[in-house]
C-alpha cells in the first residue's frame, strides 16, 4: 500500500532558511549535534525526498550504524543502513480479560516463558526448511495458521503482517535467492524475548487519556496489558549482512558471511560489472545507495521484504507462545491492541512520487485518512507505542493531523531521555514509591526495583505531542517484567 507524505520543513530560527534536516527536539531534550552530524554525513550522498527526520530519544547504539530515532525517505535506491541491521525488530501490545494476577501467578508466567525462550538459546530446529521459506513469503499468514492464531489479531499487525513479493520474483525466487545455510540456520529458533533492550512487560491502565479511542482499541482503566519487544529472527539480521556492510555481528555470523557473501554475490554475477556493483554496494563500509531499477533492484527488494515477512512471523509465533503461557499461569484470554515493527523500509508516496521511507528504531504513525477501509484502525489510525524503562510508564498513542511533518513516524522509546533526566536530577524517585518485579534468564530470583518519576517520558511525549504527531491514549504502568 502507498501513501502520499508531505514533509514537513525545519527552519533555522536565525535565519529562516530550510536546514538540511527536519529535528524535533526541545531544550530540555536537545539532539546531540555530534549525531546531527553523524545523520548529515550518512545522508548527504543519498537521493533524498525530504529532509531527514530526527525524533526524540535520538542517540546513537554503538552496533548500529545510524543513531536511532530517525526515519530517511530516498528515491530510486534504497540504502540499508539507513535503518538496523534486523529488519523488523518492533513491539507488540496485547490485553488480558482477568485482573492483576497474583505474585504467584506472574512469577509462574515468567518461569514458563523463561523454559519456551532461554537465554543462550538452544540449538533445535524448529521449523522445516519449508516452513522457513513459506514465512519468509507469507509473514503472519504463514504463523496465524501454524499456532492457530485468530483472524482477528492479524488485522491488529502493521501491513496485516505480509508485505507482497510476487512483483520481485515471488516464492520462486526466493527459493533461489535465499542460501541453504540462511535458511538451515533461521530453523533453530522461531520466537523469543531476550535480553537487554528487549523486554516482556505486564502493565495496568494507569490512565486514560483520550477515552473514545482508547474504547475503540478495546483498552480501559485498570486493564492489564502485556508489551514486548523483540527482534525479526535469525533469518532477518542474515539478511541484513548479506545485503550491506554491518558495523556489528555475531562472530558466528560474520563466519557465515565470509563465505556465504561471496557465493551469493560475486559468484553469481553474470558479469564483472555486475560483479564490482554488488561488491561497491553489499562489501564497503559506509551508507552505499543500491538503485532499485533493473533486476538487482528487484533482487534487494524481495530480500528487503523476505525479511520484514520473516519478522512479521516471527513475532506473531511469539505472541501464539504468550497466549498459552497467559492461559495457564493467569486463566486469562489475550487479545492483541497492536504489532509494529521500527526497523522498516516500505515504499510510500513522498511529495506524490514513490519513495522509499527508512525508519531506525522509529515506528510509522499513519493518520485515520490514510488508514480508511481498515478493519481495526480506520477511525483511529495505527496505534503505536511510545515506551518508557521498567522504572516509569508508557504510552500507547495514535498519531495526529500533523504527523506528515515527521514523515509519518514516531520514536519507538524514550530511554536515552529517561536516562539523562535522571543523571542531571531533574528526574527522581517515584512520588508513590511504586516498584517493578524484574525477572531476568539467569538463576537468581525476581527482585524489586523502585520507579522513577515520569518526568523524563513526559518531555519526550510533550515533544511528539507538542509538534503534532501524535495523540497519548493512555498512560501504562509496569508491575513486573522480563529483561
Amino acid at each position: 500500500m502507498r501513501v502520499d507524505i508531505i514533509s514537513g520543513q525545519h527552519r533555522d530560527p536565525a535565519t529562516g532558511s530550510r536546514a538540511d534536516l527536519t529535528v524535533f527536539d526541545s531544550t530540555e531534550a536537545p539532539a546531540d549535534p555530534a549525531l546531527l552530524a553523524r545523520v548529515r554525513g550518512g545522508t548527504g550522498t543519498a537521493d533524498l525526498a525530504a529532509p531527514p527526520v530526527v525524533l526524540p530519544d535520538f542517540s546513537h547504539k554503538g552496533k548500529s550504524e545510524m543513531p536511532s530515532s530517525i526515519a530517511v525517505a530516498t528515491r530510486g535506491a534504497i540504502r540499508p543502513t539507513l535503518t538496523d541491521a534486523a529488519l523488523n525488530c518492533g513491539m507488540a501490545l496485547a490485553v488480558l480479560d482477568v485482573p492483576r494476577p497474583s505474585a504467584t501467578a506472574v512469577e509462574e508466567f515468567y518461569r514458563r516463558v523463561r523454559q519456551r525462550y532461554p537465554d543462550p538459546p538452544r540449538w533445535k530446529f524448529e521449523l522445516s526448511r519449508a516452513e522457513v521459506l513459506r514465512a519468509a513469503v507469507e509473514g503472519a499468514r504463514f504463523a496465524a495458521e501454524r499456532f492457530a492464531v485468530d483472524t482477528a489479531d492479524i488485522e491488529r499487525i502493521e501491513e496485516f503482517g505480509q508485505l507482497p513479493v510476487e512483483e520481485y520474483g515471488g516464492a520462486r525466487r526466493a527459493r533461489r535467492e535465499l542460501p541453504w545455510l540462511c535458511v538451515q540456520l533461521a530453523r533453530l529458533r522461531f520466537g523469543s524475548i531476550g535480553p537487554s533492550t528487549h523486554f516482556l512487560e505486564l502493565q495496568e491502565v494507569e490512565e486514560v487519556l483520550e477515552r473514545d479511542i482508547a474504547d475503540r482499541l478495546g483498552v480501559h482503566q485498570g486493564q492489564v496489558t502485556l508489551q514486548f519487544h523483540n527482534g525479526g529472527g535469525v533469518l532477518t539480521g542474515q539478511i541484513g549482512e548479506m545485503y550491506a556492510r554491518r558495523q556489528a555481528a555475531s562472530r558466528l555470523l560474520r563466519a557465515e558471511m565470509a563465505v556465504q557473501k561471496p557465493l551469493s554475490h560475486l559468484l553469481t554475477a553474470g558479469s564483472p560489472a555486475e560483479a564490482r556493483q554488488r561488491y561497491a554496494a553489499y562489501f564497503r563500509h559506509g551508507c552505499p545507495s543500491v538503485p532499485i531499477e533493473g533486476d538487482e533492484g528487484r533482487r534487494v527488494l524481495l530480500a528487503q521484504r523476505l525479511a520484514m515477512n520473516y519478522g512479521f512471523a516471527y513475532r506473531l509465533a511469539t505472541y501464539a507462545s504468550l497466549r498459552i503461557f497467559a492461559r495457564a499461569a493467569f486463566g486469562a484470554g489475550l487479545r492483541l491492541v497492536v504489532d509494529s515493527p521500527h526497523n522498516s523500509v516500505y515504499e510510500e508516496l513522498v511529495g506524490g512520487e514513490p519513495a522509499f521511507v527508512h525508519r531506525h528504531n522509529a515506528t510509522r504513525a499513519w493518520t485515520p485518512q490514510m488508514m480508511a477501509g481498515h478493519p481495526a484502525f480506520a477511525h483511529t489510525g495505527q496505534p503505536l507505542l511510545v515506551p518508557g524503562t521498567n522504572r516509569t510508564s508508557s504510552f500507547l498513542c495514535v498519531p495526529a493531523p500533523q504527523a506528515d511533518r515527521s514523515l509519518y513516524t514516531a520514536c519507538h522509546g524514550t530511554g536515552s531521555i529517561i536516562s539523562a533526566f535522571e543523571r542531571s536530577g531533574r528526574s527522581g524517585p517515584d512520588p508513590q514509591r511504586r516498584h517493578t518485579t524484574r525477572f531476568t534468564y539467569d538463576r537468581a530470583a525476581p527482585r524489586d526495583v523502585p520507579q522513577l518519576d515520569d518526568a523524563g517520558v513526559d518531555a519526550a511525549v510533550a515533544i511528539l505531542s507538542g509538534n503534532g504527531l501524535v495523540r497519548p491514549v493512555a498512560r501504562l504502568r509496569p508491575f513486573a517484567v522480563l529483561s
